[in-house]
């Protein structure tokens, strides 16, 4: 059985991180082994939660792994809470990633055009090191434009969708060729059209982009959910094109039922019983 190194928090309720990673690898035939960066309570966006730090404990994890002998098939990470996690992950690379080990990086680091506070200077030196170790990358708009000084209000000056993709293309473009890496951008919400929400992929002359329609409804761990069914999707031998198409047949209908139901944002997304579908 194929394993994945999963280095995320876990938080209790919002359904995100490695409570949305775990179950998916899971269906999907692989082995999600998690290495927990915190334990919160809920997750960040509730009005109230307790955290505890795990940033000090992340180098066990590494060290008792390494005795064991163990080798992961992928290693995905996910949201860090800032500079001293990111040389965690960098020493856990350079103890176990290989040659044909897939390395996904979600930069999670701000969303609707602001960045979270802790991702600024050296912190964002960092990130921007780590996505250049991986295979795939997922960032959204907003860090997307973060990694390549895009401007995020120029960007939204576009009023077609040609303009606005078509400038999209040309950051991930500039992004895959600095970091050698295959881009994904995702949550690409085209201006004045019918609503809908798509995810870009760029990777050296391969380009492939694909739109669902938008209910205007965001969700707790919609990008883990994303990310895990991606890589699941590249272990088991799946294009990373139909990895994302995987990906989005299976959170339309979970957000369409999360969405129909009235559930919170921050409570998640509604996903269990389409978990059949990655099987």
């Amino acid at each position: 059985m194929k394993k994945v190194a999963v280095i995320q928090d876990m938080s209790s309720f919002g359904k995100c991180s490695l409570t949305a990673a775990l179950p998916v690898l899971s269906v999907m035939g692989v082995q999600a082994c998690p290495l927990p960066t915190a334990i919160l309570t809920a997750q960040t966006e509730y009005p109230s939660f307790f955290c505890e730090d795990l940033t000090s404990n992340m180098p066990f994890f590494t060290e008792e792994w390494r005795k064991m002998n163990e080798h992961f098939d992928g290693i995905l990470t996910g949201f860090v809470t800032g500079e001293e996690q990111i040389n965690h992950i960098f020493h856990f690379l350079n103890t176990f990633q290989r040659q044909e080990t897939v390395v996904l990086v979600d930069p999670v680091m701000g969303d609707q055009g602001e960045g979270y506070p802790m991702f600024t200077g050296k912190v964002l030196d960092e990130m921007k090191e780590l996505v250049k170790r991986a295979n795939i990358i997922t960032p959204n708009i907003t860090e997307c434009c973060m990694l390549t000084g895009l401007s995020y209000e120029k960007l939204h000056q576009y009023t077609t969708k040609e303009d606005y993709v078509k400038a999209l293309e040309e950051a991930a473009r500039m992004l895959a060729k600095e970091t050698n890496t295959h881009v994904i951008l995702t949550g690409i919400i085209p201006p004045r059209q019918e609503p809908s929400i798509g995810n870009l992929l760029v990777a050296n002359d391969e380009i492939f982009f694909s739109t669902q329609p938008f209910n205007g409804a965001g969700y707790s761990g919609t990008g883990d959910l994303f990310s895990a069914v991606v890589m699941g999707s590249i272990l088991r031998g799946q294009s990373i094109i139909e990895g994302i198409t995987l990906a989005e047949t299976f959170l339309t209908q979970a957000i369409q039922e999360t969405h129909t139901e009235h559930i919170p944002r921050n409570a998640g997304i509604h996903f269990e019983k389409y978990l059949k579908l990655l099987i």
